[in-house]
């Protein structure tokens, strides 16, 4: 028996009906899905296993309430991994890729670490290799200091064994060879919130990663050069390139330092012998109008950079004692070319300054090193 045309006209205006708002649910998007959240006792087995059997001894399985993600997935990359440096260049750092290659990338894993409690916090971790140790405190001091004004943009130091910075929602941690680089995310938290959480969630993490780390704990040899006095916090930047990128100056470390107003920096390097540190005082002497330093027992030149035509003077004193270098030179974060020199005055050392206290580095290098 057929359908009177009534109910035949309503059921088609019904599906027309359907049709309509499913092209419009589509058209407009899903509801997005709930937060995910952990289950409570998530980490009660002692965490999940990291696959990577090159470092799965480097990250702790638990750390304070979070634990490694039983159901989460391990990615190495590089050196005896199955991934390239390509690849972690498309999947993971994106756009920065060769600033960790400048540094001597030699290998990347991440994973991540979930909340015990049920929290949608998470922290996920990179740990990068570097060929050498020199090259992997570099990264983390670029990491830190960001070409800025450490008094500016520095995180807080983070109490791991080794060198270790804390900021809002992230960690790094320096030791030998590697660098971890913790972030913390959570969805449900305000920013406010998140900076709270993270200062509770990273510190231990960061902590247990820094006693697990391979390799030596002491810096450099130029950075412990560095005068630790009127230094500000996390003010050290290791070049593994150039020095104030003058090309030929190689490697060495920069130290921020503050007095009053005014602000400094010093320079510190090493070389594998006297030939090679006077080959880097041979390349200063070529910028224009550097010249050599008279009146004192060591050999030492003075000159002046600017970035670009907008950029402020920045002037310099380079000594050296055998294979080591010493400078002292402008804070160039705080000058700006349309200071006056009264004003500029305030914010530097004088020439004298920077020569007393050249001079003292260079006395200081000549005493032995205490056992």
């Amino acid at each position: 028996m057929r359908a009177p045309l009534p109910t035949l006209f309503l059921c088609c205006v019904a599906l027309l009906g359907c049709d309509k708002k499913e092209g419009l649910e589509k058209e407009q998007g899903a509801a997005p899905p709930p937060i995910a959240s952990t289950k409570p006792g998530a980490c009660a087995g002692g965490g999940g296993k990291v696959a990577d059997p090159v470092s799965a001894a480097f990250f702790p399985r638990v750390a304070g309430s979070y634990c490694v993600d039983p159901n989460g997935e391990t990615r190495a990359f590089g050196e005896g991994a199955s991934g390239s440096l390509d690849k972690v260049c498309t999947e993971l750092f994106d756009g920065e890729c060769e600033v960790y290659k400048q540094f001597g990338l030699q290998r990347v894993v991440t994973l991540r670490y979930i909340d015990g409690s049920g929290s949608p916090g998470a922290v996920n971790v990179n740990l990068s290799r570097f060929a050498t140790r020199e090259g992997a405190y570099g990264f983390f001091t670029k990491r830190v200091i960001a070409d800025g004004d450490p008094l500016e943009v520095a995180p807080a130091a983070l109490e791991a064994g080794t060198a270790a910075a804390l900021g809002t929602g992230i960690a790094y941690v320096w030791r030998g060879q590697h660098v971890a680089e913790l972030s913390y995310t959570n969805e449900l938290e305000s920013p406010d919130q998140l900076k709270t959480s993270s200062q509770k969630v990273l510190p231990p993490l960061g902590k247990d990663m820094g006693e697990k780390l391979p390799g030596d704990k002491g810096f450099p040899k130029p950075v412990t050069a560095l005068p630790t006095e009127k230094r500000v916090a996390m003010g050290v930047a290791f070049i593994s390139g150039d020095l104030l990128d003058v090309s030929g100056a190689g490697p060495g470390a920069l130290g921020y330092y503050k007095d009053g107003e005014r602000r400094y920096r010093v320079l510190s390097a090493e070389r594998a012998d006297e030939a090679g540190a006077k080959d880097v005082l041979k390349t200063l002497r070529k910028l224009d109008g550097a010249k050599g330093v008279k009146g004192v027992l060591y050999d030492a030149v003075s000159f002046t950079r600017k970035a670009d035509d907008q950029s402020p003077a920045v002037a310099w004193v380079v000594g050296r004692h055998e294979g080591k270098l010493f400078g002292v030179g402008d804070e160039e974060q705080v000058l700006s070319s349309d200071q006056s020199a009264e004003e500029a005055a305030k914010l530097k050392l004088s020439a004298d300054e920077k020569m007393t206290m050249l001079s003292a580095l260079i006395e200081a290098a000549k005493t032995p090193a205490s056992p």
